[in-house]
């Protein structure tokens, strides 16, 4: 087989085959307006929906690096591949595509929402897996937003960090929490890294998040989830509230997380007051993730 039919040098022929029948309106990209000199997507957009770097990927497409399990699922997502490319793109680099992980739905049990709902005035949620938010207490829908107004696909406390203007403008030390957001989410690709959920949530924060697109591909790491917390709350003003997390005994995914303030203290006096002006029910989320 001559070099020019190797797989090596198909695999980067299919790569700008396929990214040249893709827009950046059909992937989600505002067209900046420059002329292209080729149709379909430059190596610069498809790196950014793959997550990865233009040097990297331009590397892959050259195939100067072979691209590993991760990589390609990550380019599978980035194209828009359909089952049979899929096949092809895993059969050039010698790879069989993993199987996809069906994850069980995550659901939160009555007596959970009853303990989340006696902490009062106390914000409380309860996070599943890749951050989705699974129930939550009336003192949280105060201090964040109700969360049962959204779609259930919008229930991701790592989504609304970056695309809710409201959740953004809430915390003080904003980049300092989405950091340690998108820190928590790169590890769930450990255990996970071609769930398509995790895929679908890293694609469409990489493509409308230039913040999160940059320490995504930072590849920054954390297992922190407790510490101090500052607001800047539209009707109570500022406050420091103290974040303490615990994992659930009988599911690994599922991590409660409360916030709370020395009793008596002005955060304290603030809360309960924001507390009261809460009517809304707290609520659990009515439909399952997978």
């Amino acid at each position: 087989m001559s070099d020019a039919r190797s797989p090596r040098s198909e695999f980067g022929a299919f790569l700008r085959a396929r990214r040249a029948e893709l827009s950046p309106a059909q992937v989600g990209l505002a067209d900046d307006g420059t002329l292209r000199r080729v149709p379909g997507l430059r190596r610069d957009e498809v790196a950014r929906l793959a997550a990865m770097s233009t040097d990297y990927y331009t590397r892959i497409e050259q195939g100067r690096v072979r691209a590993s399990a991760t990589v390609l699922a990550s380019l599978v997502r980035a194209l828009r591949l359909d089952n049979p490319q899929q096949a092809y793109l895993y059969e050039l680099a010698g790879k069989t595509p993993a199987p996809r992980r069906r994850h069980r739905a995550q659901q939160v049990r009555p007596p959970v929402q009853r303990m989340l709902d006696a902490l009062g005035h106390l914000p409380a949620l309860v996070l599943g897996r890749y951050n989705d938010i699974l129930a939550w207490n009336a003192a949280a829908a105060a201090l964040y937003q109700d969360f049962g107004k959204l779609p259930p696909r919008e229930r991701n406390y790592t989504r609304l960090l970056f695309l809710d203007p409201a959740m953004r403008d809430l915390f003080v030390d904003w980049e300092d929490a989405g950091r340690l957001s998108a820190a928590l989410l790169r590890m769930e690709t450990a255990g996970n890294p071609d769930d398509p959920r995790l895929e679908a949530l890293v694609g469409e924060l990489s493509v409308r998040s230039p913040e999160f697109r940059e320490w995504w591909n930072g590849r920054i790491v954390s297992d922190t989830t407790a510490g101090p917390k500052r607001y800047r709350h539209p009707l109570i003003g500022s406050l420091t509230l103290d974040c303490d997390t615990w994992t659930s005994p009988g599911d690994p995914d599922i991590m409660f997380m409360i916030l709370t303030a020395e009793p008596g203290s002005p955060e304290d006096h603030a809360l309960r007051i924001l507390s009261s002006w809460q009517t809304g029910p707290s609520h659990t989320a009515d439909t399952p993730h997978d």
